[in-house]
């Protein structure tokens, strides 16, 4: 398994660490398939799932550091099959969260069925800034959480959401304080293992049916959108400035 990702398991718990700190845990396509492979794996051999980063970072995005030839190094469909794995997975999975979720990291952090956050963390959807939409299923995971209008701001204006208002909105299970998310996370993942496995599933099922029925859609009308986009002057020089560190000059071109 690639070093970008750290799966370890204790009993019956999986804990997938992203690892790829030089980058805010940025993510590219070794990464998500090491993350798809973990997830496998946990759903054969665990009773509960825990995803996080660092203290620094759960994971800032997409990693643009490729410029343009492949949208930030990632295989928007494969990724959408492994968030919708993660949503599928048939044991509770939590999310614990330090530092940005950005982008697509916040997808993935949503995804999960419980979402502990860091006092000092933040949810972003930062894709208009360098002229893309919302990916990952994010316009669905957001929308089925916090409503129309919260997720419209979080797509149009790309600001960072902070952990206390993120459960506010409904987005975050629990806030706790700075440095403890990964413990608190563990101890929420053993009460899930010993509970009734079959129970659980089944619930976490029910909800995501009724409250994700358009997820499917939503990562069509994603990947629909984003190949545009990606096409568009707007978005060459959104990355071009993210990468120069300077304002980007949109035309909406």
């Amino acid at each position: 398994m690639s070093t970008s990702v750290l799966t370890e398991v204790s009993g019956d718990v999986t804990t997938v660490t992203i690892n790829r700190p030089e980058s805010l845990n940025a993510l590219n396509e070794s990464t998500f398939e090491a993350i798809g492979t973990a997830v496998t794996e946990a759903a054969a051999n665990s009773r509960a799932f825990i995803l996080t980063g660092n203290e620094r970072s759960f994971s800032s995005g997409a990693d643009l550091q490729g410029g343009l030839e492949r949208q930030d190094g990632i295989d928007l469909d494969g990724a959408n099959r492994i968030i919708a794995s993660i949503l599928d997975l048939p044991i509770p999975t939590i999310a614990a969260v330090s530092g940005p979720a950005a982008g697509i990291g916040c997808s993935l952090a949503l995804a999960c069925d419980y979402l502990v956050m860091s006092e000092k963390s933040y949810l972003m959807l930062p894709f208009t800034k360098i002229g893309l939409m919302p990916d990952g299923g994010s316009t669905a995971l957001v929308a089925a959480s916090a409503g129309r209008h919260r997720a419209l701001r979080m797509a149009l204006t790309g600001e960072k959401l902070q952990a206390a208002d993120a459960l506010d909105w409904g987005l975050a299970s629990e806030v706790v304080p700075a440095g403890s998310h990964l413990a608190r996370a563990e101890e929420v993942a053993a009460v899930f293992a010993q509970g009734p496995t079959r129970a659980l599933t089944a619930s976490k099922r029910a909800i995501n049916r009724a409250s994700l029925a358009e997820i499917d859609s939503s990562f069509g009308r994603e990947v629909e959108g984003q190949d545009a986009l990606r096409a568009s002057k707007d978005f060459a020089e959104g990355v071009a400035a993210f990468l120069e560190k300077r304002a980007p000059g949109f035309t909406g071109e």
